[in-house]
């Protein structure tokens, strides 16, 4: 592969995208390429990069708004906001560990791989919080939608469509978010020793309370013993995360420990430990060591146990459930055979399955998100055709052949 592409701002980006169009060269677009291991293998000619467009261009504190390049380090994000007593409402995980790699996560990859963390079952996905969107096409046009305020109905919103489409359909160039002040404490409260359905159980009754419950996992006591501020636990743990100001966290904290006494007595983890344990859960750490394959299933809670359970006795998985039970962790060995038992399961449980991080020649021989319904493929295939003509932009990122 030639020399990557790195241009210095949109306008060289448009003309490198439009060159690559009039040629046919087709390019693998990546920001610091810390996501490369994600999906199946693009086949390209060339590598563009979005590492050079970076700077925050606009962010204002007081109208909850930040604008930023695409390949700003989602560290100074962070830092900035934090600054300001602010912070990213999805709570983007960073998967460095997961993929072995050291590169900083830039924002434009964070939402064209549309990555969200524990706090989804709460406050939404990533996608939610994009109020715009700056990109250029697979024709080398510039486009943008949305705006900078809160309230705005301005154009098609290519906000969600391009969120997730993994540099398939445009290059993001800027990105507007939404910001949320910062909780000033949190808490965690721990149930031990439940199984998996009476942990999600547990859950549905935290989340269903009126305490604005943040966070909900459930780890088995393998999976626990693995995250240094749950160590000390004994067995399984199921975690209710609330965040807020002292006082409120501290009057919820209790109120949700009574309401779920049923459950057993709940232990309280304090604001240190409960940072620890889920950032770790955020970033999926538990599962960085495991040397095979890791699928992300994605089911109604009630049925997160299930599909787990299925894994666990099909190839012997390491495994561990976040968002309320809706969202499966599964770790097993990078074969054809354990691919198709974990679709398998998620099928069946009316779910979906996506195959996160696995060997290349694994990636390359199987659909690593499922096949959709031959209507939804015929959109899908004028909606690649419409942004990108000639398929020059991760070709075969997502679907063999698109």
């Amino acid at each position: 592969m030639s020399a990557p592409l790195v241009p210095a701002d949109e306008d060289a980006l448009a003309a490198a995208v439009a060159a690559a169009h009039r040629s046919g060269e087709t390019l693998a677009v990546e920001g610091n390429a810390s996501k490369a291991g994600l999906l199946r293998p693009v086949a390209a000619s060339r590598r563009l990069s979005t590492r050079a467009l970076c700077g925050i261009t606009l962010y204002s504190p007081q109208e909850l708004i930040l604008s930023a390049r695409a390949g700003t380090t989602l560290a100074e994000i962070e830092q900035a906001v934090a600054g300001h007593g602010q912070h990213l409402i999805a709570e983007p995980p960073d998967f460095s560990a997961l993929f072995a790699s050291t590169a900083p996560q830039s924002l434009g990859g964070v939402v064209a791989a549309h990555l969200s963390g524990p706090r989804r079952v709460a406050w939404g996905a990533t996608r939610d919080h994009v109020m715009g969107v700056r990109a250029v096409n697979g024709i080398g046009e510039r486009i943008h939608s949305g705006g900078r305020v809160l309230k705005n109905v301005t154009g098609l919103d290519l906000c969600k469509l391009l969120a997730g489409s993994h540099g398939t359909l445009a290059v993001i160039t800027e990105i507007t978010l939404k910001v949320l002040p910062a909780p000033e404490r949190r808490a965690t409260l721990v149930l031990c020793g439940l199984d998996a359905a009476r942990g999600v159980a547990a859950l549905a009754a935290a989340l269903g309370s009126p305490y604005a419950v943040s966070g909900a996992a459930h780890l088995p006591a393998d999976m626990a013993a693995r995250i240094p501020a749950l160590a000390w636990l004994d067995g399984a743990v199921t975690l209710a995360r609330i965040e807020d100001f002292p006082a409120s966290v501290a009057y919820r904290t209790q109120r949700l420990r009574d309401e779920l006494a049923a459950f057993g007595a709940a232990e309280i983890l304090d604001e240190g430990a409960t940072r620890a344990a889920w950032a770790a859960l955020r970033d999926a750490t538990p599962l960085a060591g495991e040397s095979g394959a890791i699928w992300r299933v994605s089911v109604r809670p009630s049925r997160g146990p299930v599909v787990a359970a299925e894994a666990a006795r099909a190839l012997d998985a390491r495994w561990f459930l976040d968002w309320g039970g809706g969202l499966v962790w599964i770790a097993g060995p990078a074969s054809v055979a354990a691919h198709a038992a974990v679709a398998a399961a998620a099928r069946a449980a009316g779910g979906t399955c996506t195959l996160f991080r696995a060997p290349a020649a694994l990636r390359a021989a199987v659909d690593v998100i499922p096949a959709e319904a031959p209507a939804l493929a015929a959109i899908t295939r004028r909606v690649k055709a419409a942004f990108d003509p000639r398929s020059i932009l991760n070709p075969g990122r997502m679907f063999a052949g698109v």
